[in-house]
Order: structure tokens, then C-alpha cells, then sequence
């Protein structure tokens, strides 16, 4: 009986240092910067790969355009680009820490 308190023991500081490795892994995507663009350029936002939008920078030739439909379908182009590139950076450093294999639900 003493050895599967043993055993449980070494579990539980298993999952405490799974635990601490993704603390940190969260606190690293909260620092890896990313830029999504749309319009070559138009548009541009900066994020980070928590999902954290830092800035949204429009060039000054498409504040004065005066269709409306163009700067909204850009604003979302450049919305959509960031996302997709922080799935994709986070996925890759994922999969570096974890040999290839898919955690389900982590990030």
C-alpha cells in the first residue's frame, strides 16, 4: 500500500511541473509579438500570441477613402491574419515542446 502513495506522490509533482511548464508557456505567448495585414499593407495590427491586440495602424490614404465597406473588409482581412498567425506560432512552439503530439484544449 506505502507504494501507491508513492506513486501518487510522484503524479502529483508530475502535474505540478506540467503546471509550472504552461505558466510559463502562457507567459511566453504574452511576449512573442505578431502582425497581421490586409490591403499590402493598408491595414496593420499588432498582436500577441495570448490574443492580446496592441495596435491597429491604418494608412492615411485609406482614412480618407470614402468607402466605408473597403476599410471595414480590410480592418477584418487584417483581423483575420493576425489570428491565423498566432494559432500558427503557438501551434509550432507547441509541437516543439511536445514532439508533435496535439493536446486537445491546452491553447
Amino acid at each position: 500500500m506505502t507504494g501507491s502513495f508513492g506513486e501518487m506522490g510522484n503524479l502529483l509533482k508530475q502535474a505540478q511541473e506540467m503546471q509550472r511548464q504552461l505558466d510559463q508557456l502562457r507567459e511566453r505567448f504574452g511576449e512573442m509579438a505578431v502582425e497581421g495585414t490586409a490591403g499590402g499593407g493598408a491595414v496593420r495590427i499588432e498582436a500577441t500570441c495570448d490574443y492580446a491586440i496592441h495596435k491597429v495602424h491604418l494608412a492615411d490614404e485609406l482614412l480618407r477613402s470614402p468607402d466605408k465597406a473597403l476599410v471595414e473588409s480590410l480592418v477584418l482581412g487584417a483581423m483575420r491574419d493576425v489570428l491565423a498567425k498566432i494559432d500558427t506560432q503557438k501551434n509550432e512552439v507547441v509541437s516543439k515542446l511536445t514532439g508533435g503530439m496535439r493536446l486537445p484544449g491546452m491553447f
